[in-house]
Formats: C-alpha cells, structure tokens, sequence
C-alpha cells in the first residue's frame, strides 16, 4: 500500500487496540512473557506500523482544533509518540519487551485522542 493509499484508508482503531492489549494487561502487566523476545519484537513492528499510520491522522485532526487546551495536549502526545519511534529497543534482557510495552502506552493514548477530537469534530 503506497503512502498515499495508506493515508487516506481509515483508521481501524480496533485492530490497533488489539494490538495494544497484545502487550499490556488492564492490570499494567503483559501477555508476553520477559524471555519471549522473538514475539516482542514481531509486535514491536505491528505497533511501530499502526503509530506510523496514527500520527499523521491524530495530527491533522488536531491542527484543525485551533487554539484548544486539547488541541495541545493532542500534539504532545504525538510528539511523545515520534520519540518512541525514534527510539529503538534495549540490547538487554527484557529490552524489546519494555519497548513494545511503552509503544503499546503511547499507543492507547493517541487512540484516545483520536476518539476524543474526532467527537469534537462532530
């Protein structure tokens, strides 16, 4: 799927949250156990791949809500989400899962940002 493809197909925030609790528990614990670190890294790349298709749409979404307390909240957490994906896994034991754990977090949190400007828009 090209970028622009990708860009304009919807976002499925479902698929992404499944993705999400793949990783984390409600409880904060994980699915995944420490020494599994092959299934760390195979949901490192789905979740790197849904922040990549979330960010550009949370982002325009909040561009639009002009001035709004929200608005900056929105655009720190996209930040915060650009940093994650900067970032690379630690060369440790555990490392790759704490990084999908921390993907999984700035994850969720843009979902919700999503759902939240998109109820404003409406």
């Amino acid at each position: 799927m090209s970028a622009t493809e990708q860009s304009s197909a919807p976002v499925d925030l479902e698929a992404m949250r499944r993705s999400v609790r793949a990783v984390l528990l409600p409880d904060g614990g994980s699915p995944i156990e420490v020494e599994a670190e092959d299934a760390a890294m195979a949901v490192i790349e789905e979740l790197r791949s849904h922040l990549e298709r979330l960010i550009p749409d949370v982002e325009s979404r909040a561009d639009k809500a002009s001035g709004s307390i929200a608005r900056y909240c929105t655009l720190a957490c996209v930040g915060e989400a650009r940093g994650k994906l900067r970032a690379q896994p630690l060369p440790r034991p555990g490392g790759p899962l704490g990084y999908a754990r921390r993907l999984a977090r700035v994850l969720t949190a843009l979902c919700d940002h999503h759902e939240r400007m998109d109820g404003e828009s409406k």
